[in-house]
Parts: structure tokens; C-alpha cells; sequence
């Protein structure tokens, strides 16, 4: 075992069993309560920010340019990632980031997953665009549903009664909260239509990264890299066809550092949501992460009508409902699952069979 590996082993010990990095000693139920509450609350606030950011520079008036937006956070984070790996570098035992140097056969290997990835960002950023963040989770509740449906065409694997039952939720939700988008007079197809191909790229790059993962030594920021190199080279014929680069010259505030510093600042939450992602799965658990992330959903929700004085009907609330519990549900179905397919080896074992 490497050394590296040694010092992320001794990471998880930590944050499962609670020990100090400084003495060894098991810290107490109130103090890992406490740093798994701040990991939670910064989860929130990096994902939820980071949505609220991307919608006023998606939603301005003065420049409809959804590609360039997107292609310039997948460049800041290229950016950080030469960063931390330089930080890492000189600061080897305060940072801990893997060695990133561009391969041109590794960029090649990862392109088939950068081209979902692009599909996957664009169409999210497409989806928050058109429909606002109120109306958000439900636009893009489809990602649970292509999951259970691409791992069968793709993967081959079935799925229980139990969660396909929950996935029949999701999508009676999705489309309760669509008619009462159309009954308000609210509903943009485009975007709906954006949800759900923003929704099955999510499925896809799932599906894709456990398959590209080894290329990269099964390093996630290693993976980040070279996939938003990709984008970057990718975005930038689309970018000419789709004519965002005379809406950029005739743009006003191309001087302005106020608009500037919120697109770098876009860039770097969108940066820290992977790193946030991994903590609190690192301090809790990937079922506890998922439920954190239907919980957090939810909250954003709220805040999105609350900030924008809307009133919503009760059934468009009680679509957001069906969406949110039907997501919870699956998820705590397919642990429980999991849970089951690991305990049975070991009765199978400790029977004699």
C-alpha cells in the first residue's frame, strides 16, 4: 500500500470512527455530531449557492449566452485544478491533491464520457434557465427513472418491485407539477424538455464514469480534469455555430469586473460541489448523502418561492412532494438492498453452505 493510499485509509478511519487527527483519540457523540452538522450545513449552502448563482447569470437579459457561461466554469475549474495540484506540490502535507498532467490518450479515453458531460451541464444549466429554481427539482426528478431504465438497456441489471413502485412516485410528480406549471401559466416545454435530457445525461455519466474511472487511476479529480479540459475544446466550435460570439461582442458589460467576479465565482462553486459531495459522503454515508441532497432539494425549493413571492397551489406543492418522497423512498429502498446483498455472503458462510 502507497502512501497516498495510507493517508486516505486513515482519512475514512477518522471520519467513520470518529478519531482526532492530532492524537488518535475517539472524539466524542457531541463533537462528531457538530462536525458532521457543519459538513451537512456546507453541503447546503456550496449547492444550494451555486444554484441560485448559476440562475441570475443564466437569466440575465443583457447576454442570452447559456454555452459560453458554462464553457467558461468548466475553465475555471481547469484553472483550480492546475492550482491545487501546484498547492499540493509545495505544500505536500497540507495538500492533498492528485498530480494532474494533461495525456493526450487519457483525454482521448475520457471523450465519449466528456461528450455526456456536456450534455449533462449544458441541459442542466438549460433547464435552470427556462424554468427558475422554484420549478427546478421537479424539471430534472427524471434522473432517479433513467437510472432503473439505462442500467437495464446498458447495464443489464433489474430492479426490485419496491423501487420501480417508487420510480411510479417520481414520475406521477413530475407530471402533477408539470400541469400545475400549465395551470399557472407558467410552464416553458423547452425547458421541460432541457429536464429531461439534462436528466438522462446525469444517468448516462453515471453509468460512463465506473467504466472510465480505472483510465484514470479511479481518481475523481483526475477525471474532473480531463473531462472539463474536453468541454472546453468541445464548447468552443459550439459556441460559434450557435452564434454566442457576437452576443459576447455586442455585449455591454464586457469591462465590468462585478460581472466577471460572478462568473469566477460560478466557476469556483462549481468547483467546491465536488469536493463538499465527497466530505460529506466521506463523514456520513452515500444513502445519508442522497437523503442529505432530497432534504436539501427541498429547501431550495422553499427558498426559491419565498424569494420570489410567488404562491403556489396546493397540488403544485403537493407534485414537489411526490417528487421529493419518491426519491427519498427509492433511496432507502435501494440501501436497505444493498444492505441486504452484503449480509448475505456472511450468513451463507457462517451456515457451512
Amino acid at each position: 500500500m502507497n502512501r497516498t493510499q495510507l493517508k486516505r485509509s486513515k482519512i475514512l478511519r477518522m471520519a467513520l470512527d470518529g478519531e482526532d487527527s492530532m492524537d488518535g483519540k475517539t472524539d466524542s457523540f457531541l463533537v462528531r455530531a457538530v462536525k458532521i452538522a457543519f459538513v451537512v450545513a456546507l453541503y447546503w449552502f456550496v449547492s444550494i449557492t451555486m444554484v441560485f448563482l448559476n440562475n441570475a447569470l443564466l437569466g440575465s437579459r443583457e447576454l442570452d449566452a447559456p454555452l459560453f457561461v458554462t464553457f467558461f466554469q468548466c475553465l475555471v475549474t481547469v484553472a483550480l485544478c492546475w492550482l491545487m495540484n501546484l498547492l499540493g506540490r509545495l505544500c505536500p502535507g497540507s495538500v492533498d491533491f492528485p498530480s494532474v498532467k494533461f495525456d493526450p490518450k487519457v483525454s482521448r479515453e475520457v471523450l465519449p464520457l466528456s461528450i455526456v458531460f456536456i450534455g449533462m451541464i449544458t441541459f442542466n444549466n438549460l433547464c435552470l434557465k427556462n424554468l427558475g429554481v422554484a420549478f427546478y427539482t421537479v424539471g430534472r426528478s427524471l434522473s432517479t427513472v433513467f437510472n432503473v431504465l439505462m442500467s437495464y438497456v446498458i447495464l443489464k441489471q433489474t430492479t426490485s418491485l419496491y423501487a420501480l413502485l417508487c420510480c411510479g412516485v417520481i414520475i406521477g410528480g413530475f407530471w402533477l407539477g408539470v400541469d400545475q406549471e400549465g395551470a399557472e401559466g407558467s410552464l416553458s416545454w423547452s425547458g421541460i424538455v432541457y429536464g429531461v435530457l439534462a436528466s438522462m445525461c446525469v444517468s448516462l455519466n453515471a453509468i460512463y464514469t465506473k467504466k472510465v474511472l480505472p483510465v484514470v487511476d479511479s481518481s475523481v479529480w483526475k477525471l474532473s480534469y480531463y473531462n472539463n479540459i474536453n468541454a472546453c475544446l468541445l464548447f468552443i466550435p459550439l459556441i460559434l455555430v450557435f452564434g454566442e460570439v457576437n452576443k459576447l461582442y455586442n455585449f455591454s458589460r464586457l469591462d465590468d469586473w462585478h460581472y466577471w467576479g460572478m462568473m469566477m465565482l460560478g466557476g469556483i462553486f462549481g468547483f467546491g460541489i465536488g469536493y463538499v459531495t465527497g466530505l460529506q459522503i466521506q463523514f456520513t454515508s452515500p444513502l445519508t448523502h442522497n437523503v442529505s441532497g432530497t432534504a436539501k432539494a427541498c429547501a431550495q425549493t422553499v427558498l426559491a418561492v419565498v424569494h420570489s413571492a410567488s404562491v403556489k397551489s396546493v397540488l403544485w406543492w403537493t407534485s414537489n412532494g411526490m417528487v421529493l418522497g419518491g426519491s427519498f423512498a427509492y433511496t432507502w429502498v435501494k440501501g436497505l438492498e444493498m444492505k441486504k446483498s452484503q449480509e448475505e455472503p456472511q450468513v451463507k458462510s457462517r451456515a457451512g453452505v
